[in-house]
């Protein structure tokens, strides 16, 4: 597979795969490893919210907006 960057985005490539001890290629792969293992938990917490909300456990925004003045409160 081959994939095209901007001189501007390649040369951040360059310089941040440098600052880690590797080359662009590999600071890719990882990059994009990361990108899916991280979608793969977003859309897995969607779905566990998704059935939460589905079973009634949820709170209401004025609930929510409660917790997070005793949360931010001194």
């Amino acid at each position: 597979m081959e994939v095209n960057f901007t001189p501007e985005l390649e040369a951040k490539l360059t310089t941040s795969a440098a600052q880690s001890g590797r080359n662009a290629g590999e600071l890719v792969q990882d990059v994009v490893a990361r990108y899916f293992e991280e979608e793969a938990r977003f859309v897995e917490a969607v779905k566990r919210g998704e059935e939460a909300f589905e079973r009634g456990e949820y709170l209401t925004h004025e609930q929510v907006g409660r917790r997070l003045q005793r949360f931010l409160q001194p």
